[in-house]
């Protein structure tokens, strides 16, 4: 095992979120059940053998939050339609996740299922750690996209927080 700074719950969600999308990805690939990937990672990317910690940009290597990593590669899994289905309505006309490029459609799908099952983390956090995920990945127009459609989707999930009544 490698020694690992002390993290904060918060940087350790961090974490788990980017393990997540790259998890969602692989899976989303490979075709394999969201168990068999919670498995694999616990297994042989979260763990001492394999690379126990993620690396999130810009931070030091930070050991994830496991429940919390699981929670969100299986709950996107079980909830994919729903999900998607927010999504989409979310998007510009015309567009659908499946015309999304699959990290930016893994991205979505977390932080959605976060709006979705996650009362506990304010809608803000949501998004800005989701916006943070897509600079990690894309230059572009991704990470205002992410920021648009996790927005539309939390004004219509939880508008007390959003401050549409």
């Amino acid at each position: 095992m490698t020694d690992t700074p002390k993290a904060s719950a918060a940087q350790r969600r961090s974490a788990a979120r980017f393990a997540a999308i790259q998890a969602l990805y692989q899976a989303e690939l490979s075709q394999l059940s969201a168990a068999d990937i919670v498995r694999e990672y616990s297994d042989f990317r979260l763990d001492g053998t394999g690379g126990r910690d993620i690396e999130v940009p810009n931070e030091d290597l930070i050991d994830p939050d496991r429940g919390f990593f699981a929670d969100l590669v299986q709950g996107v899994a079980a909830r994919m339609v729903d999900i998607d289905a927010l999504i989409n309505g979310a998007l510009e006309k015309g567009w659908t996740t499946q015309r999304l490029e699959t990290v930016l459609r893994s991205i979505l799908r977390a932080g959605t299922y976060e709006l979705i099952a996650r009362e506990d983390v304010p809608m803000r956090v949501v998004i800005t750690e989701y916006v943070d995920a897509a600079h990690s990945f894309f230059d572009e127009n991704e990470p205002k996209l992410v920021n648009a459609v996790l927005d539309r989707i939390g004004k219509t999930l939880r508008p007390g927080e959003s401050g549409k009544n």
